[in-house]
């Protein structure tokens, strides 16, 4: 499972909120609710989010590690 727990906290220590993600970056509020519930995003958003925050991908998302299996 990807997790996007660290991106909110990332964005709190960059003093960027989700209302300047949206409003300054046009980030949908439809993606915004997809981080919060950790679904499914494309890479290109990813990219997107490190590059406004001027992180690593690390800094926004983890995986764990779940017993599903293919």
């Amino acid at each position: 499972m990807i997790k996007y727990d660290k991106l909110f906290q990332t964005m709190k220590e960059k003093g960027i909120t989700q209302y300047d993600l949206y409003t300054k970056y046009h980030v949908p509020k439809s993606l915004l609710d997809r981080l919060r519930k950790n679904k499914n995003i494309e890479t290109v958003t990813i990219n997107k989010l490190c590059n406004i925050l001027k992180c690593d991908v690390k800094d926004i998302m983890e995986h764990i590690q779940d017993d599903d299996s293919f």
